[in-house]
């Protein structure tokens, strides 16, 4: 099966004066192409550092991560801005949509980055607001929608480049039940349909029911794996 993440020996340490804290302590991971992989574990293990990394924010202090055949952290600043804009997609715990900006316009960003023309951007977001079901709310801003529509439009903004890794750290964090297993519909039904691949750091017992495997983090390391 191919395989859209690699990471090798992956080790994150911070410095704060003399004090040194590793956080990631030699991860070994293979995600495939189309797999859902949750990612679990008690606060402070490292998971959103693990993600982050993983997704070419944060750079490793040894170790490599390998998306799509790109070794990340040997592309230069500016090339690996541009592969993380056309092959990664994020979905926070806070949405961080633009509040001055429509949804619309919010998913259209990343697409205008990519410097595609400016027709098929505005088509292409039309397209996936309305595969999210938000078909009715192009021309909303933020504060005119509920919070699972505001998460819905960060997903929107995920896929808006059609990249092949997506990566969500506790997408439903701050969502009710009912809107949590609704964005967990929509992530496994966008899988199944696209053959996107998802990882996913969350605490939602629903969503690592579902999961392809659930990846359990204990003090930077990995301590157990477990396929549905």
């Amino acid at each position: 099966m191919n395989k859209i993440l690699i990471t090798k020996n992956l080790h994150k340490t911070y410095t704060n004066g003399p004090q040194k804290v590793e956080v990631i302590k030699g991860i070994d991971l293979e995600v495939a192409v189309g797999e859902v992989v949750v990612i679990i574990g008690p606060s402070g293990v490292g998971k959103s550092t693990l993600l982050h990394l993983i997704g070419g924010l944060d750079k490793p202090t040894a170790g490599e991560v390998i998306i799509d055949d790109n070794d990340l952290f040997a592309l230069n600043d500016r090339d690996l801005a541009i592969f993380r804009n056309r092959s990664i997609g994020f979905v926070f715990q806070f949405h961080h949509l633009l509040p001055e900006f429509t949804a619309f316009e919010n998913v259209m960003i990343p697409g205008m980055m990519y410097r595609k023309d400016l027709s098929v951007v505005q088509q292409e977001a039309r397209n996936i607001l309305s595969d999210v079901g938000l078909a009715e709310r192009l021309n909303h801003k933020p504060t005119q929608l509920s919070g699972g529509e505001q998460q819905r439009v960060a997903v929107a903004r995920a896929l808006i480049n059609k990249p092949k890794l997506i990566l969500a750290d506790e997408p439903t964090g701050n969502l009710d039940k009912r809107n949590s297993e609704a964005l967990y519909k929509l992530i496994l039904s966008l899988n199944e349909r696209l053959n996107q691949t998802f990882i996913i750091v969350t605490h939602n017992e629903l969503m690592a029911r579902h999961a392809n495997r659930v990846i359990e983090l204990e003090d930077g390391k990995i301590k157990n794996t477990m396929t549905n």
